[in-house]
This record gives C-alpha cells, structure tokens and sequence, in this order.
C-alpha cells in the first residue's frame, strides 16, 4: 500500500493519523497552461525523496501519521468536483482530522472552503496567490478557477496575500482593506503584521503556487513575475501557524515539467513545512505539559522525603 512520501504504515493508517492528505488530481477549468491534474503525482513522487526530518522546527512531522487518501477524480463537471469535494472533506473534519488537499487547479478549493466554513465559526480565509480569482462565474461557471474565493469573499473572512492580476471586475468585490497587493509588500516591511491583525482565530489556508515568484517555482499553469520569495514565505506562514489556528490548508496550481523537478519538490517541501509548523505548536504544549508532570512528581517525592525525615 502507497503511503505519503513512503513513511512506515505504523504512521500511515487512516485510524491513527491526526493528518489526512486527499489529492484531486483536477484540471477542468483551467485556461491557459494545461497539467495541473498531474501535479499530485509529482508532488508525491517528490515527496518520497524528501528528508523528513525539518530542521527548523527539529521534529519529524510524519509520525503524528498522515493517511494518504484516495485521490479524488469526480470530473462530470466543475459543480461535480466542488460537490464532491465538499463531501469528503467535511466528513473527514467531524473525524477530527486535520484536512490537508493537493491540486488540481484552483476550483478544487471551493467546495474545501465550503465545508471549513460550516464546521468552523468566524472563518478566515487566507488565500496566497497571485491572482485576485474574484470573478462571480467565468466561461459559464460559478466553480471556475477563476471563481476561486467569490463565495469565500461573501460567506468568510478573506484575506489576500501576493495579489499583483486581476480583472477590474474583481475590484467592485474586493475587500481592499484585506487585500495585499505584491507591489506593495515590496515596499512594506510590516505587511505581515497587518495581515496577521486582519485574520480571525480560526483560519485556513489555499495556497496557489503561482504566489511564489517564478524564479522560486516556475511550474505552474499562470506565472507571474514579482511574486514571493521562499524564506518571507516560510516566516509568514510560521507566524500564521504560531499565532492562529490554522484548521486546514490547500496546495493548488503545480503544473510539473517533465525535464525539470525543482518546482515538484518545492511543492513537496512547502507541505511538509506547514505541517511542521501546525504540529511544532502542539508538540511544544505537550513537552510542556509533561515537563510540568515532571516537576509536580519531583515536588511530590521531595515532599514524601521531608516527611520521612
């Protein structure tokens, strides 16, 4: 049996893994570079040949357990896939599960947005991307990737992060006072700070890699120049994942070159880097709390001695 990144199944089982990966290895909307329906398979061939220890947070992520589901390939229609989507996901949240998804283009990430919108009060969405994706409906669809975050935009708390091409359309939608446009991240040294104050508690993540700067990862369906770098990425997400409860996330848009894998792995990389930092909280509370054990049992027994004496 396949497992993610071909870790032992002792933490692979969908019973004891706090984490599920579902892949959707969709492309039915996209509109110019084609592929993206290929970039779960090389995101999980990348990630066999990851290292899995992180060094950052130092902790290896992996055996919290992380279940590999089975991909998802409804394809009848968009409306077919976001229900489909849908589906899965919140059935897994009420498995108490913490939901993780790997695209396909960016449409998969509606139905996903959907069902952490009804099991999580006051939802912030926090979409990385370099397109606004704020159309209503686009080539006949409300569940086109360029539709992405309409519905999050109306039903959620959205804050945009890398944003530099949208319609003008999408400008009579936006909430620019949550909006954060590349050019000016460039110029502003605290745009993390203000992004971070504009989320609420509970926040999930769609992550397009087209937000990366080409020169980082170039494999995508809709490169645009001047995006993120990796290092401002990593110290961005790891504050969101510190000072926030981040329910869920999605990866979307990897559309892999044949006779290039930096950006394969660079998408493999970037998950397991999340998960590290959603899990590098919760180990530090239960170091803490069995730290505190330790100390309450030494007070104990330094008690029973001096009541001996």
């Amino acid at each position: 049996m396949k497992t993610y990144a071909g870790i032992p199944q002792e933490y692979a089982s969908p019973e004891k893994s706090k984490i599920i990966l579902i892949p959707v290895p969709y492309d039915g909307t996209s509109t110019w570079g084609k592929g993206a329906d290929k970039g779960p398979e090389a995101f999980l061939n990348a990630s066999e040949n990851m290292e899995l220890y992180d060094i950052e947070t130092e902790s290896e992520v992996y055996k919290q357990g992380i279940y590999l589901a089975d991909p998802i390939t409804e394809d009848a229609s968009p409306e077919a896939m976001v229900k489909a989507v849908h589906k899965q996901v919140k059935e897994n949240i009420k498995r108490n599960k913490f939901v993780t998804m790997f695209g396909g283009e960016h449409s998969i990430s509606i139905g996903s947005i959907r069902a952490f919108n009804e099991m999580f009060d006051d939802l912030t969405v926090l979409q990385i991307d370099a397109h606004a994706d704020l159309r209503e409906s686009y080539e006949g669809s409300k569940c086109n990737h360029a539709c992405a975050v309409y519905e999050a935009n109306q039903t959620t708390n959205l804050v945009q992060v890398g944003i530099r091409s949208m319609d003008a359309v999408e400008k009579t939608v936006m909430n620019e006072d949550n909006v954060f446009f590349a050019h000016d991240m460039a110029q502003d040294e605290y745009w993390a700070d203000t992004a971070i104050e504009a989320m609420t508690e509970n926040v999930y993540i769609t992550f397009d890699l087209d937000a990366f700067d080409p020169s980082v990862l170039p494999a995508t369906g809709t490169p645009e120049p001047g995006g993120l770098l990796w290092y401002e990425t990593l110290d961005f997400l790891r504050r969101v994942f510190a000072e926030k409860n981040v329910v869920g996330f999605d990866i979307v848009e990897l559309c892999p070159n044949s006779h290039s894998k930096p950006s394969d792995f660079a998408a493999a990389k970037l998950y397991y880097k999340m998960l590290s930092y959603k899990f590098e909280q919760e180990d530090a509370d239960e170091e803490y709390a069995m730290s505190g054990l330790q100390e309450k049992s030494k007070k104990v027994n330094q008690e029973e001695d001096d009541y001996d004496e």
